[in-house]
């Protein structure tokens, strides 16, 4: 059996590996911990949103369920741009691949988005 070169579900499982780590690295004050446990909630959710959406039930439950993923990363994303901008970690750069990668994950579920939308409108 091949190896599949793009695996969605690998990439959100070390996306969400990432975000666990970075969240336990946030600096123990009042915002750290805010910040990092809302990164945490908002960065991990994906990988099992995404699994909801692969069991979907209909067309319409599979694009919400993709529409929560793609907010969830976005959320993330800011997180992670507030915890750079506050200085909550001792050494922002480190999210600077994550915030990159959050970019691509946001980019592939737009698109899937726009596809599972078009799909969705030739079928009503």
């Amino acid at each position: 059996m091949s190896e599949r070169a793009f695996d969605l579900e690998d990439r959100l499982l070390d996306f969400a590996a990432r975000i666990i780590r970075v969240s336990e690295s946030m600096k123990p004050t009042p915002a750290g911990r805010h910040v990092g446990d809302q990164l945490l909630r908002s960065g991990t959710s994906p990988f099992a949103n995404h699994a909801e959406a692969e069991g979907a039930e209909s067309l319409n439950d599979f694009v919400h369920k993709l529409r929560i993923c793609y907010k969830l990363l976005r959320e993330s994303r800011r997180w992670m741009r507030l915890a750079q901008r506050a200085d909550l970690l001792d050494q922002p750069e480190r999210l600077t691949p994550l915030l990159d990668e959050a970019d691509e994950l946001i980019r592939i579920f737009a698109a899937s988005l726009r596809t599972a939308e078009k799909k969705r409108e030739k079928n009503l």
